[in-house]
């Protein structure tokens, strides 16, 4: 058994806190992009609009980005590993789907996409284990 002093606070003292962190504020940023600049923010997701009513549905990605980021931060900032750990762990389907969508429209040749959806995966995979491990 474990006394008081022997037990880990998970925060800012923890690598997985701040391996989080990345991921917050990118997709924070990449959803303002998408609402500021849709046609650009489409072309660096690696599925560009063919046609102007394709803006609105760039719109609804960003404000849906913003708040898969602003769903973890007060669960950081409150310090609570166990949700955060959860809710980032469920959030690994969506780089993993943006990964698979790629491949589905532009094949295996768009490499560079792949590999900023894909790895993004692995990073949240790997950054989840660590949360879950109190690392």
């Amino acid at each position: 058994m474990k006394t008081t002093n022997e037990i880990t606070q998970w925060g800012t003292r923890s690598v997985s806190y701040w391996m989080i962190m990345p991921i917050v504020f990118g997709i924070i940023f990449v959803g303002v992009r998408f609402m500021i600049d849709p046609v650009v923010s489409a072309k660096g997701f690696g599925i560009p609009f063919s046609n102007a009513a394709d803006i609105a549905y760039g719109r609804i990605k960003g404000i849906r980005d913003i708040f898969s980021g602003l769903a973890l931060l007060p669960l950081l900032f409150a310090r609570m590993q166990r949700a955060a750990a959860y809710v980032f762990t469920a959030a690994i389907m969506i780089p993993l789907s943006d990964c698979l969508t790629i491949l589905a429209i532009n094949g295996s040749a768009d490499l560079t996409h792949l590999l900023i959806h894909g790895l993004t995966a692995l990073y949240m995979s790997i950054t989840s284990f660590l949360i879950f491990k109190n690392i």
